[in-house]
């Protein structure tokens, strides 16, 4: 029982829990007056999140610390003057897929989807870099200026990002793992929904340190589960260094939420076995199968009374006053019928009785007493997967042991009865001997099975249309999963690979097949991979969308013209009329406009010509865009009369400066509800 409080709130406490929501990484250990442990403030950290230079400070507290956390903190929080550049010619179904797939820096691609999908992921997953000591990393923030070094080593893409090999040799090898992953898992928590989840592969190389970062980031009361990964013959698991050292066949799954609170119940993976195969293995070890009795028999049921639950709640029993158990043997020599039949006929009525003690059972035991009597017991769980839900329970005998159901441990697909174990956190039984085959593309670095990722999909991804990122994708293997589960259950997840333009190694299988880049790879797969599923499910799905939508990181679509007054010569001002970078068309402008407005990049666009203009529709009437010279009063009363959400237009593309003027107006007459911007 708990006391009175008796003294006015601690508003401290509260303050601090309100900024442990916003900034979770700022929540830490510090001893009080009296020598307790209790939650504080890292103040130096809450400083840094608030300041866009490095903050200096030390205060002794419990956290994880290395040289160049600052840095990293003021990588995640920098502006970039950046956008997402549309490739129709590398995309399937451009106007209308739903899935994306963005290459570049996936530290920028995070930065530039803060605004469109904040708090809209439902689940992420990342296969990063595992520092074995063979990995290239991402560097963030190169002194190293010399641009023959980057050429002569491969740390240079073809684009201009700059990776580095992370060799043990190197004095901060640690450091700047844990630098590159910081930022990254920051910006990635932004944006998950409240309900949503992230899984991080991950090796014994840093897998302590992930652990201790995702603590940080996403505090450690939203740690969910540590999952063991059985890949015995994967290239990440190899058995290297075995002569002092056992055999690496483990890898590791590291999940938090992003509120554990909100986390829905998780859907268990099981391990499926056909029921008699199941029954005759348990027979050659020795055991008995326990299910083999019927319920055979339950009519006349008559109210006992109402009893009440720890919290107060009622339980309403009643006794069974005609029943009848059999076994599967009995009523099998009864209705001549064989045991497996017996087993179909009565699948929903096959149980057994257990002694397990439970408060409910307890009760229930205590209001009817030690007679040869079955009762129903209906209540409502606090807990648990029927958490809220009524549900009734049945006890039988003097001891009143609870009856248990085949239903509750199996499932019966075609006429068959399957067994059904519960999977914890170690999972085998994956197939990883062609898995760098998998998806009709070669990629030999740590590829992952299918069937793994579409598990972690399975676990709290139920809802039809949860999004899926994946910002290390690789090959985009969770991309391929997300179509094949599409494909399964109809429904309509939609994914977000990110994948930098890396060069593929000139002794590497891919590039013998003729890939320059990971991220070619990763492209070319989902088209192999949706082409295939596209045919094999025509008739089950036949709406499957097995597009995405290529954008590519490049800089801003607007010139360099931020300049101060002093640094700004004559011969400049013509070139600031035109804003616009050389080289840019409207549907970079277009895109560019989703990001600063936050509108979701992958709703269906089409084109209509307005009193001679072309004009991007947006989702229907979300947004209209025109970037077309020469814009008056006329083709805007047109569009206006379309009714869009919102309008943009091309700065220096009115008329006249009347209509830029009188642009307002005739919208506020037409359509008032419109939101107008220009860039």
């Amino acid at each position: 029982m708990e006391k009175l409080k008796l003294h006015s709130p601690d508003f401290t406490q509260e303050n601090i829990a309100k900024l442990a929501e916003l900034f979770p990484n700022c929540i830490t250990e510090a001893t009080d007056e009296k020598g307790s442990i209790k939650r504080s403030i890292d103040f130096d950290q809450l400083r840094q999140e608030l300041s866009s230079s490095i903050v200096e400070g030390s205060q002794e507290r419990y956290q994880l610390n290395w040289p160049g956390k600052r840095e990293a903190l003021l990588t995640a929080n920098a502006p970039i003057a950046k956008t997402l550049r549309p490739c129709r010619e590398e995309s399937v179904a451009f106007d209308t897929t739903k899935n994306l797939f963005i290459e570049g820096d996936n530290l920028d691609a995070l930065k530039l989807l803060q605004e469109t999908y904040l708090n809209k992921v439902k689940m992420i997953y990342i296969d990063p870099p595992y520092n074995t000591g063979n990995d290239f990393i991402y560097e963030d923030d190169f002194a190293e200026d010399a641009e023959t070094y980057f050429e002569r080593s491969n740390q240079k893409d073809e684009i201009g990002n700059r990776m580095v090999a992370n060799t043990e040799a190197n004095g901060r090898f640690h450091s700047d793992w844990l630098s590159m992953m910081y930022p990254r898992l920051k910006l990635a928590r932004n944006l998950l929904r409240d309900e949503g989840v992230i899984f991080i592969s991950i090796d014994d190389n840093e897998q302590a340190n992930l652990k201790r970062l995702c603590d940080e980031i996403f505090g450690d009361e939203n740690y969910v589960n540590t999952i063991s990964i059985n890949s015995k013959v994967s290239a990440g698991a190899s058995g290297g260094g075995e002569d002092k050292k056992l055999k690496k066949n483990i890898e590791y799954l590291h999940m938090y939420a992003k509120n554990i609170e909100q986390l829905p119940p998780v859907n268990p993976p099981y391990k499926e076995s056909l029921l008699f195969d199941y029954i005759a293995q348990m027979k050659k070890d020795g055991k008995s199968f326990k299910y083999t009795n019927i319920l055979y028999k339950k009519e006349n049921l008559k109210f006992f009374k109402t009893i009440k639950d720890g919290s107060g709640d009622d339980i309403d029993i009643h006794e069974v006053c005609d029943f009848e158990i059999k076994t599967v043997k009995q009523v099998s020599q009864l209705e001549s019928i064989s045991e497996e039949a017996v087993f179909i006929k009565y699948y929903d009525q096959i149980m057994t009785t257990t002694n397990a003690q439970t408060s409910i059972r307890d009760r229930v035991w205590a209001a009817t007493g030690n007679g040869n009597q079955l009762f129903t017991a209906t209540y409502k769980p606090k807990s648990g997967k029927n958490k809220g839900n009524s549900i009734e329970l049945l006890f039988y005998g003097k001891q009143k042991v609870l009856l248990i159901w085949l239903k509750d441990t199996s499932i019966i697909k075609n006429n068959n009865i399957f067994k059904r174990e519960k999977i914890g956190t170690y999972w085998d039984g994956f197939s990883w001997i062609n898995v760098s085959k998998e998806g009709d593309t070669k990629f030999d670095n740590g590829k992952k099975p299918i069937s793994m990722i579409q598990r972690m999909v399975s676990l709290y991804s139920s809802s039809p249309d949860a999004v899926i990122l994946d910002f290390f994708s690789g090959s985009s293997t969770t991309a391929h999963a997300v179509l094949e589960l599409n494909a399964e259950d109809g429904g309509q997840r939609k994914f977000i690979m990110v994948q930098l333009h890396e060069r593929c190694d000139d002794k590497s299988e891919a590039f013998k097949d003729g890939y320059k880049s990971i991220a070619e790879i990763g492209k070319e797969r989902i088209r192999r991979a949706g082409k295939k599923i596209k045919s094999e499910s025509a008739l089950t799905a036949p709406d499957l969308d097995i597009g995405f939508r290529v954008l590519k990181i490049d800089s801003s679509n607007m010139s360099d013209v931020y300049y101060s007054p002093d640094e700004v010569k004559q011969g400049d001002l013509p070139g600031q009329i035109n804003n616009i970078r050389e080289g840019r068309n409207e549907e970079d402008l277009l895109f560019q406009v989703l990001l600063d407005w936050g509108v979701d990049l992958s709703l269906p666009i089409t084109r209509e010509v307005i009193a001679g203009k072309n004009v991007f529709f947006v989702d229907g009437n979300a947004l209209a865009a025109c970037f077309e010279v020469g814009i008056d009063e006329s083709f805007v009363k047109l569009l206006a009369a379309k009714h869009p959400l919102r309008a943009v237009f091309f700065d220096a593309s009115f008329s006249s400066d009347s209509v830029k003027i009188n642009i307002e107006q005739i919208f506020k007459l037409i359509s008032p509800t419109t939101e107008i911007k220009t860039i």
